[in-house]
């Protein structure tokens, strides 16, 4: 269930806003003015859709916008704008303030439902896209990667570091990445370093 803050200072319109809503599915946390609406707001657990009377005591609508807009939460909380003022230039400056949207009274119950609909996938697409960022972030964080050209040794293989200095080849890529070593022998190795074990493993074979 998706919680949702509305400010609205009007009794009765605030427990019909609250009822419908509530009808709808949601969560209400209902505050009577703009400075229990940014109070709400500030909290860790604060609810990531509101819906903000413009016209209230203390903060208005459009100061609790533009506080959220300038916090650190600016990006997590969805915002819609409740107004009677219906002028094509109170439309912009709602918008312009920060409003992700702008309804006017009397409000058609059909397109609010719309449009807090739509307030809703948008806070889903957000919360998603956090997640998989600090999914990747986390991945990034135990990665280490080798990059760019590496001066090898011709012919003993050797590498060598950002001092300037020389290491075995299973040492460097330890220390540059998160792989880790086991040692065997080849055939070939087998065969010119130890060349009677190779002899008895063919006698066994025979």
């Amino acid at each position: 269930m998706m919680r949702i803050l509305i400010a609205e200072d009007e009794q009765t319109s605030r427990q019909i806003l609250t009822m419908l809503l509530e009808k709808w599915g949601y969560e209400v946390m209902a505050t009577a003015d703009g400075n229990e609406a940014w109070a709400e707001l500030q909290r860790d657990d604060a609810p990531q859709l509101a819906i903000l009377d413009w016209l209230m005591p203390g903060l208005d609508g459009i100061e609790v916008i533009q506080k959220v807009r300038a916090s650190e939460r600016s990006d997590d909380t969805y915002l819609l704008l409740l107004t009677g003022m219906t002028e094509q230039e109170d439309v912009v400056r709602g918008l312009q303030s920060g409003a992700d949207d702008y309804v006017t009274k009397p409000y058609d119950r059909a397109e609010l439902k719309a449009r807090l609909g739509v307030g809703a996938r948008v806070i889903q697409l957000r919360n998603a896209l956090h997640t998989r960022v600090s999914e990747l972030q986390k991945a990034l964080d135990h990665i280490k990667t080798l990059q760019g050209i590496i001066p090898i040794c011709m012919h003993c293989h050797k590498i060598r570091n950002d001092e300037e200095s020389w290491q075995r080849i299973e040492t460097y890529i330890e220390h540059h990445s998160e792989a880790e070593f086991s040692h065997g022998l080849c055939p070939e190795c087998l065969e010119k370093y130890y060349p009677e074990d190779d002899e008895e493993e063919s006698e066994s074979a025979a």
